[in-house]
């Protein structure tokens, strides 16, 4: 059973996210968490104070949260009344990240899927601040986001970008395993190079153990060029190879890290056409809990 968090703010963008993630998962049992947060602005006028009384417009958007809620289940229901997937609602006075970062912990989320924005005019972002928020907060499982616009597409190419510079551990690739086995997906590992060199004897050994990791998986190794930034690199090799899945990890030096730096996110032109798996580094104590969580399960059969 997969647990997974979706944010919503009802509109079209954060349905998109919904939409995709009821057909990415529609063969696997799930329960969803919907979340939406509210922070209500209190008239602080004393004109306002005495117009309007600020514990009824708590009350009034509480209100408006939980309607909201119930229809974009009611329309989920309608849409795909899927017997595999049931439906939880959070409506939260509170800040979105921090709300998402407690239900997380709280109720032991596998994957955040979440909606992103694209750019408008000359305000070129990365993927929105709220997308970037959560990919910087959230350390104890993968959060997915779903460019807007973006049609469901069954991820039968997956990109995972690395430099190889770390070791990285089953745990932490378990997730790009899980997508390419439930889609039969091929895996295209993608390391951008600044001039083209060989690998570090530390580079060949982590590209060996994680050959050895994706083991009977259909995978392929590509050394790009990079184009001006990581970002816009990444991006064009995605467009060129057909890719549906880009995946990497979050942690010091990474690609993810780099691009969702502030500066470097006011500078690129990346905008993120293809949902984008992001997974969190898990220190030895997430994998240690990782290990004893896999331990109880193989008891129990």
């Amino acid at each position: 059973m997969q647990k997974i968090l979706i944010p919503t703010d009802f509109s079209e963008n954060s349905w998109n996210a919904i939409d995709y993630a009821m057909q990415l998962f529609r063969n696997r049992r799930c329960t969803f968490y919907l979340l939406n947060t509210y922070t209500p602005v209190i008239p602080s006028s004393r004109f306002m104070a005495k117009m309007i009384d600020g514990v009824r417009i708590v009350d009034a958007v509480r209100e408006n949260s939980e309607q909201g809620l119930h229809k974009t289940v009611k329309r989920i229901k309608t849409k795909y009344g899927n017997p595999n997937h049931s439906f939880e609602t959070i409506s939260s006075f509170n800040l979105l990240v921090d709300e998402v970062k407690d239900i997380v912990e709280t109720f032991g989320i596998n994957l955040v899927i979440t909606g992103t924005k694209g750019a408008s005019g000359v305000d070129e972002v990365f993927m929105g601040s709220n997308t970037v928020r959560i990919i910087k907060s959230v350390r104890k499982c993968p959060v997915l986001a779903i460019p807007y616009h973006f049609e469901y597409v069954t991820p039968s190419e997956i990109a995972f970008a690395t430099d190889f510079n770390r070791f990285y551990t089953s745990s932490e690739l378990s997730p790009i395993l899980d997508m390419a086995e439930m889609f039969n997906a091929t895996i295209r590992i993608v390391h951008v190079q600044y001039g083209i060199k060989a690998l570090t004897e530390l580079q060949q050994f982590n590209l060996n153990m994680l050959r050895r990791y994706l083991g009977e998986v259909e995978h392929y190794v590509h050394t790009v060029s990079e184009l001006n930034s990581v970002s816009h690199t990444l991006e064009t090799f995605s467009k060129e190879l057909g890719i549906h899945l880009l995946a990497m990890l979050n942690y010091q030096h990474s690609y993810m890290e780099k691009m969702t730096r502030e500066p470097i996110i006011k500078r690129t032109a990346f905008h993120t056409q293809i949902p984008i798996l992001v997974i969190p580094e898990l220190g030895m104590e997430g994998i240690s809990a990782k290990v004893k969580e896999e331990e109880e399960i193989e008891s129990h059969n």
